[in-house]
């Protein structure tokens, strides 16, 4: 007997929380979009909007040019 499994619909944490800007200071929260090897997380995984998306990719890449983050995890 098969089961059926319902998924829950991912959705925009930013759009939930009604964020103005994804500010690339704001450490913590780009790190929840980070692998432990630090690659971004597809939007596909996250559930984020496509507008959001390329927001957080673009703050993620200046927080790491004024070396905030790192370009890679060892």
């Amino acid at each position: 007997m098969q089961r059926k499994f319902s998924h829950r619909r991912k959705f925009c944490r930013f759009c939930a929380d009604k964020v103005e800007f994804i500010d690339y200071k704001d450490l913590r929260t780009l790190r929840s979009y980070l692998t432990e090897r630090g690659k971004l997380l597809p939007r596909r995984m996250t559930g984020n909007c496509a507008g959001h998306q390329r927001e957080l990719t673009t703050s993620v890449k200046r927080a790491r040019n004024i070396a905030l983050l790192p370009f890679i995890e060892r």
